[in-house]
């Protein structure tokens, strides 16, 4: 899949609202000792009346059976977002940075993930760049773009 490029766009006011409704996300997976493989996740986000943001994504990996992540997250200061997926272990926090948002969690087996999200003109998709790490060494990354759908 080729990546979204192009200038990054205005940072939205409330960045959560992007994945309020349908939103889709594609790109590929490269793992070292692995064959890249194509992920898509189908997500149906809800902001609540509290302005968290519950997220429920479809998992579609090709290689594997499709799963289930949730997501609830929620702005604890100006540019600064905390919460919870399911596959992660410990809190998921994201920070504005520069116009862009820095998602960080730990996952098991020591595994550190770090997602940039760099919105593109007309706030409707993003770029999204994860870069994995074990015990600090690079061992994987993704490259893709995440729309929204309605």
């Amino acid at each position: 899949m080729a990546a979204a490029s192009g200038t990054a766009a205005a940072a939205p006011e409330n960045p959560l609202t992007f994945f309020a409704g349908r939103t889709e996300s594609v790109g590929t997976v490269k793992i070292v000792t692995k064959k890249p493989f194509r992920s898509r996740a189908i997500g149906r986000g809800e902001i609540k009346a509290d302005g968290s943001l519950d997220l429920i994504q479809r998992i579609e990996d090709d290689g594997h059976p499709p799963h289930e992540r949730r997501w609830r997250m929620r702005r604890i200061s100006p540019g600064h977002y905390a919460g919870t997926m399911s596959e992660a272990e410990g809190p998921v926090t994201v920070d504005e940075v520069g116009g862009r948002y820095r998602f960080r969690f730990r996952m098991e087996g020591s595994v550190a993930v770090e997602q940039w999200l760099t919105p593109l003109p007309g706030n409707r998709s993003a770029r999204s760049v994860i870069s994995i790490r074990k015990y600090g060494i690079k061992v994987g990354g993704s490259d893709g773009t995440i729309r929204k759908l309605d």
